[in-house]
């Protein structure tokens, strides 16, 4: 993101990186109050490394309902919608694959490096074995399910603090980034929100990077290459592909897509690095606009993500 606008306040939140950009610098303080606030009541809500979250006692009382919060339950369907989208290849019942592969605390408490673990390629219970009931806000999971929000909440969390914090500011533009996961709301700048893409979203800016502008929705990038750890001299990463309960044996490093909201976005681009070779088809047939980086470094561009111009080295192209 280009650190051209100003008013720019970066701090950690949900175990990365966090930023908030505003149009109005005199606004900031108010922006990052709200956004700190729905930051806050996510945690609360949706984290799996919190013994006091909702999501944890969901998952400790097996079989029978569970009332929830209407934020829970917003994350959950979210969540369940994800799966159906991209044919079960983002499953919030992976938990258990999650934990039993390393990350079982939060990543920065993660060990980089450790004795070597036995792991079972196993398809994981699966997403529509979760009952939720949105009129009532309640929730069943079968004994043995384990459910993880963590890569569609936080991108609903840049999705609800955007707009909290535009709305706190009287409809300036916002921009959120929590960990690679960018919500934009309210009135863009007139060139539009400039948004550096790269493996890690918390690299520095660099305007030799490839950057794209967008002026609504949300860019969400995942990957293989940041949130990784060793076993027994076997690279872990948090990714897990369904189907065998694995970190997913993908063809791709990082893919970055763009969407009209940042949930939707973060779907496409967990979805694909899990698809392998055939998210390209699946991408394209959605219509989202995405950026695919393969294990060697070559850059594939679908759906309509702009290719990167000889002169566009400090021009970012729109979206």
């Amino acid at each position: 993101m280009s650190s051209s606008v100003l008013g720019i306040a970066d701090d950690t939140a949900l175990g990365g990186s966090l930023r908030v950009i505003v149009t109005m610098p005199g606004s900031l303080r108010a922006a990052k109050a709200a956004v700190d606030l729905v930051v806050a009541a996510m945690d609360l809500a949706a984290s799996r490394f919190r013994d006091d979250s909702e999501l944890s006692r969901l998952n400790a009382s097996p079989e029978r309902d569970v009332t929830v919060s209407p934020l829970l339950a917003q994350a959950i369907a979210a969540a369940l919608r994800g799966a159906e989208l991209s044919g079960g290849a983002v499953d919030p019942t992976v938990g258990s694959a999650v934990r039993l592969a390393g990350y079982d605390t939060d990543f920065a408490q993660v060990p980089a490096d450790g004795d070597r673990i036995r792991l079972y390629a196993e398809r994981v219970p699966g997403w529509r074995a979760v009952r939720l009931d949105r009129t009532a806000r309640t929730v069943r999971v079968p004994r043995g399910v384990e459910i993880d929000l963590g890569a569609t909440a936080k991108a609903l969390t840049s999705d609800l603090a955007a707009a909290a914090a535009s709305k706190a500011i009287g409809g300036a533009g916002v921009l959120v980034s929590l960990g690679g996961d960018i919500a934009v709301a309210g009135e863009a700048p007139t060139e539009g929100w400039s948004i550096q893409t790269s493996d890690d979203s918390a690299a520095p800016i660099d305007e030799t990077q490839e950057a794209i502008s967008i002026t609504s929705g949300g860019i969400a990038t995942s990957s293989t290459t940041v949130r990784r750890w060793t076993r027994g001299g076997v690279v872990m990463h948090h990714i897990i592909d369904p189907a065998t309960g694995l970190p997913a044996d993908t063809c791709w490093r990082t893919v970055s897509v763009v969407a009209a909201n940042c949930v939707d976005a973060n779907i496409a681009s967990t979805a694909a690095i899990v698809m392998s070779r055939s998210a390209i088809s699946w991408l394209e047939a959605g219509h989202l606009p995405a950026r695919l980086v393969d294990l060697s470094g070559n850059v594939l561009r679908v759906a309509g993500w702009p290719q990167r111009s000889a002169n566009s080295d400090r021009s970012p192209n729109d979206l």
